[in-house]
């Protein structure tokens, strides 16, 4: 059941990337290969113009293994892990970086430092993330959010995850995003939850005029397949035609993007939203195509 296709950075994304680039991003804790090559990956589409940090010897040696001349780019030798995400932090605050990476660090650790109020990388908006999902090199995007950073959001919440996901959206081409409300039933119940709120954040979108569809609740089914709707009688704007999948809790976000991943060889660029900088959360099992996607969207998101 596990997909044995080759994983492949979108295209399109590369290309609007490409357009904005290239931007200066730091690599936090580059002392693996996978980081190293991602970063020469998007070094050669044009996108990034990398600041490492970390054990300086091991990120030359890394890099001279892969044949690539570092020389020109800036390294800040910082051997000890966890001491990396403030010093890439500060230089975000700074306007030294345009774009933070996560390289060989735990993500709490890196975000705690994003978090810092002092530094002003966090405004008025919510953080959240979002996952630019496709199959093909050529295929028209899914986005995912949020199954990686907010773990059981609230209403409140859920709006500003709502808003930055269709800012996103509208970054990759989407002029009016279709975003359907996840829950498990497109009934409104009070033994559900999801559905109630979903019911919920489809009128504050309205009343709010988010320039989008919004409609929940929504079951998977009926949100992305035309098929399922007909035969069940639901008819919206968003009904098997969805760009945005707005999902109640990280299980269900971060469930969904996995089995893309492992039993459909799909392409997941995930990046953090809503900052003052994009923050890219790659996970320790993404490849090198996953990684580059991810940069790639993060550079669209500036």
């Amino acid at each position: 059941m596990l997909s044995n296709k080759t994983i492949i950075c979108p295209e399109n994304l590369l290309k609007i990337a490409k357009d904005k680039g290239p931007v200066k991003a730091v690599i936090v804790n580059a002392v693996k290969a996978v980081a190293i090559e991602s970063a020469k990956q998007a070094v050669e589409a044009n996108l990034i113009i990398p600041v490492f940090v970390g054990d300086k010897s091991i990120i030359e040696k890394l890099s001279k293994d892969l044949q690539w001349d570092i020389s020109k780019f800036e390294i800040i030798h910082e051997p000890v892990e966890n001491n990396t995400a403030p010093i890439a932090a500060k230089l975000a605050s700074e306007d030294k970086v345009k774009i933070i990476v996560k390289g060989h660090i735990h993500t709490d650790i890196l975000m705690k430092s994003v978090l810092k109020r002092d530094l002003n990388l966090i405004g008025k908006k919510r953080l959240s993330h979002v996952w630019h999902m496709t199959l093909e090199k050529n295929d028209k995007p899914f986005i995912i959010t949020d199954g990686a950073l907010n773990v059981l959001p609230k209403l409140e919440t859920k709006m500003h995850i709502l808003k930055n996901s269709v800012d996103f959206a509208k970054r990759i081409g989407i002029s009016k995003p279709k975003v359907s409300i996840l829950s498990a039933t497109e009934e409104v119940l009070e033994s559900v939850p999801s559905s109630m709120e979903a019911k919920e954040l489809t009128k504050r979108a309205k009343d709010e005029g988010i320039n989008a569809d919004v409609f929940g609740p929504m079951a998977f089914d009926n949100s992305v397949s035309t098929k399922a709707a007909d035969i069940k009688g639901i008819k919206n704007a968003v009904a098997g035609k969805t760009d945005i999948l707005l999902v109640p809790n990280v299980e269900t976000g971060n469930g969904l993007v996995k089995m893309m991943i492992f039993f459909m060889g799909a392409c997941a660029a995930g990046v953090v939203i809503g900052g003052k900088v994009p923050v890219v959360i790659t996970s320790r099992a993404d490849d090198t195509q996953a990684r580059l996607a991810s940069m790639a969207a993060a550079v669209v998101a500036l």
